[in-house]
């Protein structure tokens, strides 16, 4: 499997990360969380993703720990901005107080965090004024469906959007049927948030499920992995699965290496199949 996405400006994008929702906010889980991040980062998971929304900063400032004494240039960050803030009254304000946070001089992608009531057309200009005065590399949007990355490329520099996230995982695969296509023929890639699935209910129901752990236990790995490697089985995909511990941090990295046959996953597909309509897009 590559390591990276070649994104359409020839940027290349980690394949896997590490997600940091929720983290930060506990103060007793602080040094674990740094430990991990800095764990992930000697084991190849470089990308690194938050928001402002986080903890309303608290995840960007355990990451500006957590990366201190890391060498930038190895580093991919991704942070997201509120919807209320990307125009052009707060944008600027919100991507400094992020760097501000994570301690760099620089993001690597700077995300919408989901469709807010600023116009596109003004969220896009003024990402290409960020990324001009070099405080982002790259931008990109969250929580986009089909439509919206339509209108989002009718607008004047849209089709400079690299990257939507969204959720993506064995237990929702709604976007198959038509955003996943439209982002490879539009050339753009996909980040997939909560890669093995969203809520315990929905991960404990595919970890039980027959057929996952007959795979599973074939290959040598935890359901989780296969959940993980299944959504990177997809061109143009990456994923950014969140761990708190050295166990977990560990069992996603050794993910990466993992490869599932088309028969796995054409087994995989007839208890978790993927849609034959336009589905509604999952969102957190």
């Amino acid at each position: 499997m590559e390591e990276f996405i070649r994104l359409n400006d020839g940027i290349l994008m980690p394949r896997l990360g590490q997600g940091t929702w929720y983290m930060g906010e506990d103060p007793k889980k602080r040094e674990d969380e740094i430990s991990s991040l800095r764990l992930g980062i000697e084991l190849g998971m470089t990308l690194i993703d938050t928001a402002e929304m986080y903890g309303e900063g608290l995840s960007e400032e355990l990451i500006g720990e957590a990366i201190k004494d890391t060498a930038r240039e190895g580093l991919f960050l991704v942070s997201k901005v509120y919807p209320h803030n990307a125009g052009r009254k707060n944008i600027f304000n919100s991507c400094r107080k992020s760097l501000e946070r994570l301690g760099t001089d620089y993001l690597d992608m700077y995300l919408l965090h989901w469709r807010g009531r600023v116009p596109l057309s003004e969220t896009v200009a003024y990402m290409e004024e960020l990324k001009k005065e070099g405080f982002i590399r790259n931008w990109g949007v969250s929580n986009f469906d089909t439509d919206d990355m339509e209108e989002l490329l009718s607008v004047p520099y849209g089709e400079n959007c690299r990257v939507n996230q969204v959720l993506y995982n064995l237990g929702s695969r709604g976007i198959e049927y038509d955003l996943l296509p439209f982002m490879k023929s539009n050339g753009m890639a996909t980040m997939a948030y909560c890669p093995m699935a969203h809520d315990r209910h929905t991960r404990k129901k595919i970890a039980d499920n027959a057929e996952v752990k007959e795979i599973s236990s074939r290959l040598g790995i935890t359901p989780e992995q296969l959940m993980l490697s299944f959504v990177l089985s997809n061109e143009g995909v990456c994923a950014i699965p969140k761990a708190s511990s050295p166990q977990h941090v560990r069992e996603n990295a050794a993910a990466f290496n993992i490869s599932l046959s088309p028969e796995d996953i054409k087994k995989l597909s007839l208890y978790f199949p993927s849609p034959k309509r336009k589905m509604s897009l999952d969102m957190l």
